[in-house]
């Protein structure tokens, strides 16, 4: 929640990116480092069928790595190219991950927490920040 405190839930937070995003020192203080490493709040890309590309691929392996924890539900191949294949993956995803199951990769969808290592969908795939 946003809420402009930084408290308790925040500092926890902080020092989840921290522990997540080595070398940085796990105080759970917004020192020059950490903000640094920190995304610029730029818009991520949005993927739904017919969108391809190397983000793609990249969610694509992605998927093909972690199919045994949502599914088995598998891309079918890592080709780059957002067909009914990786939209059923990004489905069987999206319910592991309790966001709304539409078959696009929105915010909510990169949002995903992996659970390890403060990982989600978007750093995964490489992503953390897209300049727009």
């Amino acid at each position: 929640m946003v809420d402009g405190v930084f408290g308790p839930a925040t500092h926890a937070a902080v020092v989840d990116f921290q522990q997540g995003n080595p070398p940085l020192v796990v105080d759970g203080i917004v020192g020059p480092h950490t903000w640094a490493k920190l995304p610029d709040g730029g818009p991520m890309p949005v993927l739904s069928l017919t969108s391809s590309g190397n983000v793609v691929k990249s969610l694509q392996t992605v998927l093909t790595n972690g199919a045994s924890q949502w599914g088995n539900v598998t891309p079918q191949g890592i080709d780059g190219i957002f067909g009914p294949h990786t939209e059923a993956s990004v489905m069987a995803f999206q319910t592991w991950g309790h966001v709304i199951i539409d078959g696009v990769v929105g915010d909510q969808t990169w949002s995903v927490s992996l659970h390890a290592a403060s990982a989600t969908l978007e750093s995964e795939v490489g992503l953390q920040y897209v300049i727009g």
